[in-house]
């Protein structure tokens, strides 16, 4: 059997950048940690990424790659069950990267690309909620008011970009944690989808109450006793 081909230096240094910035804070993390947890020298990891924002925005373009690939799936929501598929997709999809969360207003402060691209990511989430609502709304699964829309699409984009802070918040030893993600991650799609309860039709607000009982963490877990 043929071997794999070694992943190349670049790629590394990518994983192992996504790795530590996710898991000490992007402000935390040198280049010269990373060349380390490589075991690389400094040089050779200049040899690929210059600069640490260079690192950072590679990253980011990886993300917002997969983001607006994931965004184009709010086309096919129908019903509740699929908004909680898409919810908790795009949970996931943050967490992945959940170094851009955890140091929003760091990053957008010193970073020209992030602070003017994120205000797209921004867009093209509102963007997919008003289309996952129009869906929703042709299936007679919700009725909602078109001068409603605007302020729903945008407090489910708040959630969605700042709920991981809300975690850290409630939890700053053990939020962050991998241990811990699941649950922050479902308590993050129900909180989101619960905002949909007061325009959705009667069946579909029951079946959102039996996902939440089927799905929602303690919440005192997050929480450091």
């Amino acid at each position: 059997m043929a071997k794999k081909a070694p992943r190349r230096t670049a790629q590394r240094i990518l994983e192992a950048s996504l790795d530590l910035f996710n898991r000490f804070g992007e402000p935390n993390v040198s280049t010269t940690l990373v060349a380390a947890e490589l075991g690389i020298s400094p040089g050779n990891l200049y040899y690929h990424y210059p600069a640490k924002d260079a690192l950072i925005n590679r990253l980011y373009e990886d993300y917002e790659l997969e983001l607006n690939e994931l965004l184009h799936a709010s086309e096919g929501v129908n019903d509740v069950e699929d908004a909680w598929f898409f919810m908790h997709s795009l949970f996931e999809l943050i967490w992945r990267y959940r170094f851009l969360y955890r140091d929003l207003n760091d990053l957008l402060s010193k970073n020209r690309l992030l602070e003017t691209r994120f205000q797209l990511v921004l867009d093209n989430k509102a963007r997919a909620i008003r289309t996952l609502l129009a869906g929703m709304a042709r299936a007679d699964n919700l009725e909602i008011d078109l001068r409603e829309v605007e302020a729903l699409s945008s407090s489910m984009v708040v959630v969605l970009t700042y709920w991981l802070s809300y975690e850290y918040v409630r939890n700053p030893r053990e939020a962050l944690e991998p241990a811990h993600a699941q649950a922050a991650l479902l308590r993050g799609a129900l909180h989101t989808l619960h905002l949909l309860a007061p325009y959705l039709a009667p069946l579909q607000r029951s079946y959102l109450l039996s996902l939440s009982d089927a799905y929602a963490p303690d919440e005192d877990e997050a929480v450091t006793a």
